[in-house]
């Protein structure tokens, strides 16, 4: 009998960011965050979890690349969490395999780059818990699962699920309400869009966990967002989508992902995420809302940045093309726009600005400083998927 299971999970970009743990161990936050989740059919980790009493010990597969799980890291705590309520389970239906004393092989890999500011260790290890509940056989809830992913990467509890989600800070020291929640699932607002800027695709120079680590200690305004700043944001921003209310959302995501910058620029020393490229596309969709703005219109594009130079522009449907033709003006590309939408027809992506538009705001750059466009949309949860999608061959190696 071979006990395996195969899941993939999607990238989620926040819009109230997560930054900065009052529990590095449980991985508990310092404030709520909130976010939205990217359709894994563009961007997604897929990851294979088998069982067997042959197994000598738990091993890990990234890519293809064998990495080490080590002990209390957050790897092996997730493991150790997902086995756990397998043995609940096995207490309670006595006639059940003992799983939960195998040892697991698990294999994963991403098809976007890792550690590039694209959150792939939240899909990563949203992966990672779904596959081991599905092999499991669990009837955990999704929040009760994003208890555990929370512990392998704070941001991964929000890919639980699908559309827009909240990631409830809690307060109870163990983290027991420290959870993922939906506030609307895709179908309720399908016409959000993203476009990816991927600036840069290196490893960062200052990672997430020291750099937020850093700024808990050292920031006095990191203190005021959280007691003041965030608690609000929250409110409006989850009214603001149960609207479909677009020009608040944008306005809120823009404000917060420049808070998050400020708040990192008032770390001592300072971090630096964001480059010369991230701060010229601000400036392109600053002005490309200025001039809807002053024609009477809404905002039409919110951008955001996590820990990293790449560009997130949030948009409705209805303007993907004029943003994508406004950045591939300003950042022209090596390779042709991959269009899974049919925005272009055959002669591809032409730059092109708004009428209207200060072409002055910004300099035009050379090829690559943009290296690629990854347009997607707003997607669903977490996917089990079939035998045929396994990434362990019959040996239960990659």
């Amino acid at each position: 009998m071979v006990y395996q299971a195969t899941a993939s999970a999607p990238v989620n970009i926040a819009c109230i960011k997560y930054w900065g743990k009052r529990d590095t161990k449980l991985i508990l936050p310092t404030n709520d965050s909130l976010s939205v989740t990217l359709d894994q059919d563009h961007l997604r980790s897929t990851t294979t979890s088998r069982a067997d009493p042959s197994f000598t010990k738990d091993r890990l597969w990234l890519n293809g690349t064998e990495e080490e799980i080590k002990p209390n890291g957050r790897t092996a705590t997730c493991i150790a969490e997902m086995k756990r309520l397998r043995a609940d389970l096995e207490a309670e239906k006595p006639n059940e395999p003992k799983l939960s004393q195998f040892y697991v092989h698990i294999a994963s890999k991403n098809n976007f780059p890792t550690a590039a500011g694209l959150a792939s260790s939240a899909s990563g290890f949203a992966a990672l818990v779904k596959s081991l509940a599905s092999l499991y056989q669990l009837p955990s809830t999704p929040s009760e699962l994003s208890l555990i992913a929370r512990q392998g990467s704070g941001s991964a509890c929000r890919s639980l699920f699908g559309g827009f989600v909240a990631w409830e800070m809690g307060s109870s020291p163990d983290g027991s309400d420290s959870l993922a929640v939906e506030i609307a699932p895709r179908e309720h607002w399908p016409e959000i869009h993203a476009l990816i800027c991927v600036v840069s695709d290196d490893k960062k120079g200052t990672s997430s966990t020291s750099g937020m680590q850093r700024t808990v200690e050292t920031s006095t305004l990191l203190q005021h967002r959280i007691k003041h700043v965030v608690p609000e944001r929250m409110k409006v921003i989850s009214e603001a989508i149960k609207k479909r209310d677009f020009n608040t959302f944008a306005k809120i995501t823009m404000q917060d992902s420049n808070q998050f910058h400020a708040v990192a620029l008032d770390t001592d020393p300072p971090i630096f995420y964001m480059n010369d490229v991230s701060r010229a596309i601000i400036s392109l969709i600053v002005e490309y809302n200025r001039v809807s703005v002053d024609a009477g219109g809404p905002l039409k594009a919110a951008y955001t940045y996590d820990a990293g130079p790449n560009a997130v522009i949030y948009t409705l449907k209805e303007n993907v093309k004029e943003i994508v033709e406004l950045v591939v003006n300003y950042f022209p590309q090596a390779n042709q726009f991959k269009d899974p939408f049919g925005l272009f027809g055959s002669d591809g992506v032409q730059g092109n600005v708004v009428t209207g538009f200060n072409t002055a705001v910004a300099k035009p750059f050379g090829v690559g400083a943009v290296k690629n466009l990854i347009h997607t949309r707003v997607g669903d949860g977490p996917r089990t998927l079939g035998p045929e999608e396994s990434l362990l061959g019959v040996e239960g190696l990659p």
